[in-house]
């Protein structure tokens, strides 16, 4: 990513600025709620829900905007001076935040932790990304992942806020359990669908952990990422796989253009499934990582049973 020079010139005060600042466990007043600072708002929900009313998070990506190529705002970069905690996905997914502080304070290190959750851990099992020897970062799909995501969240709270400890553990347990049952209903879900139509296509690559945790198979994606258009040759391939597979559907975010798959749908007869999300949030009922777990499996055991 790269700012133009006024945006870098305001993130440079305010880092400065922060930087003379104590840090934030010298100086964070125990009865104030964490400042946190992530990416996206499904993130943003994440954490929310993980620290309760001991967390205060902004998320920079707004609803309806894309976490690949988001540009930040001068206010973004007030709420960044701010933070206690920076929550980043990472895997090339909202990598522009740690390019920012880097370019702007001259190396990679910030006054406040960085947690990256798809990164530096055991527990994920990475598939690979649309450039080689890139990891596809849309791990949160899996609900199982999501709940690993919610472990290094609260490690990371206490961590800032050890005192907190006892409180954020039960607030983050309380979210655990729910998660669990969302895990347990999405296999109930797609186990309704035949087993010969658990098949799809997707705009772009967002459902491969879902894919293989509840048992469908991704047959293609229209765009390698988003904002790169697909060759004619790439194009007609998708559709010959899309006919020797016979995929019912094609599913794409709620934020995408619908023009290609609408193209792909007309000459393969697939249904096209255009309002789903992945990488934020959405309008009212799909205001949280669950309603949008659930909107999600809701739409695509329709279009494929």
């Amino acid at each position: 990513m790269r700012t133009s020079g006024s945006l870098a010139l305001l993130l440079a005060g305010l880092l400065v600025a922060a930087g003379c600042a104590p840090s934030a466990s010298a100086s964070r007043d125990p009865s104030a709620p964490i400042r946190v600072v992530t990416t996206s708002t499904v993130l943003g929900d994440l954490i929310g829900r993980t620290g309760g009313d001991l967390v205060a998070v902004t998320s920079l990506v707004p609803p309806g905007a894309d976490v690949h190529t988001y540009q930040p705002s001068p206010a973004d970069l007030q709420a960044l001076a701010a933070a206690e905690l920076v929550v980043m996905n990472g895997l090339g997914l909202d990598d522009w935040l740690a390019d920012m502080i880097e370019t702007v304070s001259g190396g990679p290190q910030s006054r406040v932790p960085i947690v990256r959750l798809a990164e530096d851990s055991l527990d994920f099992e990475l598939l690979p990304g649309d450039e080689p020897d890139t990891r596809n970062p849309h791990l949160w799909m899996d609900v199982g992942y999501a709940i690993r995501y919610v472990d290094r969240i609260e490690t990371a709270l206490v961590a800032v806020a050890p005192e907190r400890a006892a409180d954020i553990e039960r607030e983050s347990g309380s979210y655990l359990v729910a998660l669990t049952e969302l895990d347990g209903w999405v296999r109930e879900q797609i186990a309704t669908i035949p087993v010969e139509h658990r098949k799809l296509v997707t705009f772009h690559d967002a459902l491969p952990y879902f894919a293989r945790a509840y048992g469908l198979e991704v047959v293609g994606v229209a765009v390698d990422a988003p904002g790169q258009d697909p060759s004619a040759g790439e194009i007609a391939a998708l559709i010959d796989a899309i006919r020797s597979s016979g995929v019912k559907a094609i599913f794409s975010e709620d934020q995408f253009p619908t023009a290609l798959i609408d193209q792909i749908a007309r000459e393969t007869g697939a249904t096209v499934v255009a309002d789903l999300y992945s990488d934020a949030v959405g309008d009212p009922p799909v205001t949280s990582y669950e309603a949008v777990i659930r909107w999600d499996v809701e739409h695509m055991v329709e279009a494929l049973r």
